[in-house]
């Protein structure tokens, strides 16, 4: 398998794993502090990966140089989660997941600043398409809605959040040294949770731990491993074998997921007219996926 197919399965698996937390996050949202649960989320995770890290040899010393790097990295995903669980707070876990399917347009113009990765004609109109989809279903395919372009408040705070994400997937390109994804991702983890705890000490303590709901510690630990540890590897190890915009093409899919995950959990299904937004979107990731002649 070549390096970019094994980066598109990278990304598939993804898509399909980053869903979950948008169907349970909205379950939690107003459980939990975002920062409390995301510090904790970052320090299980980094245990994790620091175990598989240790597994592989440990950290080399030129992964260590230029710690700045991690809290950088650290500091835009930190960023990105807490204002996704804040947004989750009110936003529906689709209209969430549609949020999140403009990373790749804000992604491919951060992937040209930063690194001069160009977007083709085709990935462009892909994009738009992508986008066009994104906002049929952040409005309910509520035309009126639309053009009066009334946003939902978690919508727009997510939306920032967003914007965090999109930086950080050039910026791993840019300020990784050739270190291991896993070694990378260990960096940044640790980064990320000390910024958290930091920053939401405050809440940590006024947390009632012992009190919490059992789905809160299901939430917690679904994120760590699955939305955290193993999607980070996975983005870290895509963008160094695909183009930001590809790389975030994925991201198209979450909606789908997400639909998905809240049918097995008993949620419904949105009204049959939002689903013409999530057939854009997936049509906007089959174009983005045909090969280009592009920089990489």
């Amino acid at each position: 398998m070549s390096p970019a197919l094994r980066g598109h399965a990278a990304m598939l698996t993804f898509s399909a794993l980053v869903a979950g937390s948008f169907s349970l996050g909205a379950l939690v949202a107003n459980e939990i502090d975002p920062a409390a649960l995301n510090a904790l989320r970052f320090a299980l995770a980094a245990c994790i990966i620091g175990v598989a890290v240790l597994a592989t040899g440990g950290m080399t010393r030129t992964a260590l140089a230029a710690p700045w790097r991690y809290l950088v990295l650290g500091g835009l995903f930190s960023v990105y989660f807490v204002l996704m669980f804040e947004g989750l707070k009110t936003a529906p876990p689709v209209s969430a997941a549609a949020v999140f399917t403009l990373t790749p347009l804000m992604s491919g113009l951060f992937g040209w600043w930063l690194l001069r990765q160009i977007t083709t004609p085709r990935m462009a109109l892909a994009l738009a398409i992508g986008g066009a989809g994104a906002l049929w279903v952040i409005f309910r395919a509520d035309v009126t809605a639309l053009f009066a372009f009334e946003v939902g408040k978690g919508e727009v705070i997510y939306f920032f959040g967003c914007l965090s994400h999109a930086i950080y997937t050039p910026m791993v390109r840019r300020l990784n040294r050739g270190e291991p994804a896993v070694v990378f991702t260990f960096g940044m983890l640790v980064a990320g949770a000390l910024l958290l705890t930091i920053y939401g000490w405050s809440d940590i303590r006024a947390t009632d731990w012992a009190g919490l709901p059992a789905i809160v510690w299901v939430t917690l630990v679904y994120v760590a491993v699955f939305a955290s540890a193993a999607t980070f590897v996975l983005l870290q190890f895509a963008a160094m074998r695909l183009p930001s915009a590809k790389v975030m093409a994925y991201t198209y899919l979450t909606p789908s997921w997400v639909i998905l995950w809240e049918v097995a959990l008993g949620n419904g299904v949105p009204r049959p007219l939002v689903f013409g937004g999530v057939v854009l979107t997936i049509i906007a990731l089959v174009m983005l996926l045909r090969d280009d002649e592009v920089a990489t």
